[in-house]
């Protein structure tokens, strides 16, 4: 009896060897990046944590069919394993099964109240479902647990900025910065809530930050170049903007942009050709370019030329109100009858009147002014 007992043990011992040494085989085969051979060594061992591994290896390789089922199957077996149902929380939202994955991180924060990560993934379910009030929720959640959670600052910060809340945005960016002072995320969202208020003089350090700290991206410079010409800082504006040229010259906002800065720096000869380079890139744009133009020819005080470029920006953009009410003013300038620059006010007023209450008021006045010249000189 005896000797049966102990063959039982030898027995159990190899046996948990030769499990132990397939295991080592499958951790170091999927630590190489082995997926597929680690999938078939996982599966001779068959425990929860083998069972895990294929999930995971099946993740790794992108089969994310194959990964969903195996974590289903792993969390049927052991419904108290808080980390395979996690990783299928995430995997769902990856996989676009949001509604799925809601419920997933719903159950694991009635189990784990106190786990910032579940309201963070709950917070963005929520926001890929479109219910933002309830991502919000999630999101301070994660904070109230870990005020350093830099992911939900972050979409904190992110929330508050596009609801244009310039007090709240930077009351959760500043809190992630804080902890870690150089988060280009949160640098770039503190930088973008100074822009869209019009604090251009302290957006630019922070543009400048994020560049420095490698973040090179097209919109960056295109900020930064915005920012400094409202900061008449027209050297620095011309720089970034040539910048972002040699990044991408297939950009004709950016020559427009590169004219503006010279037309203020009053260089209009430079302004000229970058406006006219932007034409000849885009073509839907002739209007903008020609308006350009004709902004040029009234600071040379040649009315001729700016009356031709807003005439042809109006006809490209008729839709647009200013370039017509351009043509009334410097036709207005230009002309000696007063019947005939009448016409041009009054059709203004025929075109758009209705839905341009500034500009009508100010065509409103300089009709009647119009009208009471022209009874002077009939009389």
């Amino acid at each position: 009896m005896k000797e049966v007992s102990l063959l039982i043990i030898v027995l159990l011992v190899l046996k948990a060897e030769a499990q132990s040494s397939t295991l080592a085989i499958a951790d170091s085969l999927y630590a190489l990046g082995n997926y597929s051979k680690a999938i078939n060594a996982y599966a001779k061992v068959g425990d929860s944590f083998s069972n895990l591994q294929i999930a995971r290896s099946y993740k790794a390789i992108g089969n994310f069919e194959k990964a969903i089922a195996q974590y289903e199957a792993v969390v049927n077996e052991n419904p108290q394993m808080q980390i395979a149902r996690f990783e299928l929380g995430k995997l769902f939202i990856k996989t676009k099964g949001f509604n799925e994955a809601r419920k997933l991180f719903s159950k694991l924060i009635a189990t784990n109240s106190q786990n910032p990560e579940y309201y963070y993934y709950l917070g963005e379910t929520f926001r890929k479902l479109e219910q933002p009030a309830s991502s919000l929720v999630a999101h301070k959640n994660a904070v109230a647990i870990d005020s350093t959670h830099l992911r939900s600052l972050f979409q904190l910060g992110k929330y508050f900025t596009i609801k244009q809340e310039r007090d709240n945005a930077l009351r959760y960016v500043d809190a992630g910065l804080r902890f870690y002072a150089e988060d280009v995320s949160l640098i770039n969202l503190k930088a973008l809530i100074y822009y869209n208020d019009g604090q251009y003089e302290k957006a630019i350090p922070l543009f400048e930050q994020v560049l420095a700290l490698g973040e090179r991206k097209e919109y960056v410079y295109e900020k930064l170049g915005y920012s400094y010409y409202k900061n008449w800082d027209f050297e620095k504006a011309k720089e970034t903007y040539k910048t972002l040229i040699a990044m991408n010259d297939s950009n004709s906002e950016t020559y427009f942009a590169l004219g503006e800065v010279y037309r203020k720096n009053k260089q209009l000869d430079s302004a000229a050709i970058f406006i006219n380079t932007a034409m000849d890139i885009k073509r839907p744009i002739f209007g903008q370019g020609h308006s350009a133009l004709a902004g040029l020819a009234r600071e040379r005080k040649d009315l001729k030329t700016a009356l031709k470029h807003y005439t042809l920006a109006h006809e490209q953009m008729p839709k647009e109100p200013r370039h017509y009410f351009q043509i009334c003013t410097v036709y207005d300038r230009l002309a000696e009858n007063q019947g005939e620059k009448l016409k041009y006010y009054q059709n203004f007023i025929k075109l758009y009147g209705k839905n341009q209450p500034y500009l009508s008021q100010l065509v409103a006045k300089r009709v009647s002014e119009l009208k009471q010249q022209i009874h002077f000189e009939a009389d």
